[in-house]
């Protein structure tokens, strides 16, 4: 039994009886075809079942027809090593490649790790292999220079996610700021004075965002923000449960805590019963991201949802166009968060 052969471009130009050029030009949106060559190619491939290749595609000339993802190599690799997963990989993926899906696009996703000497020569490395249209940058290497310089020197448009700053290429963010002022403020709302947050990591731009957003709205109620409960962290459990025990030791321990990522809130939720504090009795817990995990924590926790899927497919989606336009890469697109109440948080006793 003879394996079924796949039908090529050459196959199309015979059936159409045209050049592969042609149908090269036809399926890549080209210059230079009558609506009537159009259509005579388009019932060749639609005869023949054919599925352009993106060697194919690629033949039009100026497009790869692939997107690429960049994304930090320590803490993604982190996440799946302890199995706990890594929830805006799989928001940045769903968002993205399926907006790349509609654009006959694909999507291609490299790690780099941000803290390495050799970041650029990965970075380059990936480019020179692959020859993308556009490249998403995620934090931190969203507002890493050298990264959006070596993009502009191989003349990449790009865009830049959750970076709010002024720059080069499209920046696609959520107000950190005024997320953590909404969370803060909901939490003063509900009767709490002693409010404690965990930040960010370092190296985020965001977790200054975050950091101010809380300042802010503490202060705008004519308080002030006790240094002692001003936590630092990482993004990890353990940073969240190392906060806890250091805020359950106060003499005025707080009865709220914001957290600015989903796994220190679970490390502070985790690590209050054992510290004598149940939630939301003694202490409400607010998080950022809202991944699975926190709905199905008891209790379940409230939380600012990004809008990381939907931050993502709008890159793409400015990436595909700037590319088919011969645009410039330089705007600012801002999405609106949410935040869902749940049973962490409620009144002080």
């Amino acid at each position: 039994m003879h394996k079924k052969r796949a039908i090529t471009i050459k196959d199309v130009a015979a059936e159409a009886g045209v050049s592969f050029q042609t149908v090269s030009r036809v399926i890549n949106d080209g210059p230079n075809v009558t609506l009537a060559m159009r259509e005579r190619v388009m019932n060749a491939v639609n005869k023949l079942g054919y599925v352009p290749s993106l060697a194919a595609r690629r033949l039009g000339g100026s497009r790869s027809y692939l997107i690429l993802a960049f994304n930090d190599r320590r803490p993604t690799l982190d996440g799946w090593e302890s199995r706990r997963g890594n929830d805006w990989v799989d928001q940045m993926l769903y968002g993205g490649m399926l907006k790349c899906a509609e654009h006959g696009y694909r999507m291609l996703f490299e790690l780099v790790d941000s803290h390495s000497d050799a970041l650029e020569v990965q970075v380059q490395a990936a480019l020179s292999a692959l020859h993308p249209d556009g490249v998403i940058l995620t934090p931190p290497h969203s507002d890493d220079e050298r990264i959006t310089q070596l993009l502009h020197r191989n003349g990449l448009i790009f865009a830049r996610l959750g970076s709010r700053r002024e720059g080069e290429g499209f920046a696609v963010y959520m107000d950190d700021e005024a997320a953590a002022r909404a969370a803060t403020k909901y939490l003063l709302d509900q009767g709490h004075t002693r409010i404690a947050y965990v930040e960010g990591h370092p190296e985020y731009a965001i977790s200054g965002d975050r950091l101010r957003g809380f300042r802010g709205a503490i202060e705008s109620r004519g308080l002030a923000v006790r240094p002692e409960y001003l936590q630092p962290g990482d993004f990890t459990y353990e940073a969240g449960t190392r906060a806890m025990a250091a805020l359950a030791r106060l003499d005025k321990p707080p009865t709220a805590v914001l957290a600015s990522s989903d796994e220190m809130a679970l490390g502070c939720l985790h690590a209050a019963a054992p510290l004598g504090l149940s939630v939301p009795g003694d202490l409400s817990i607010v998080s950022f991201d809202d991944t699975p995990t926190v709905r199905m924590s008891v209790p379940s926790l409230t939380a600012i949802r990004q809008p990381i899927a939907a931050m993502t497919a709008r890159a793409a989606e400015l990436l595909i166009e700037a590319k088919a336009k011969a645009l410039e890469g330089n705007s600012r697109h801002l999405l609106p968060f949410e935040f869902i109440v749940r049973d962490s948080t409620a009144p002080p006793r």
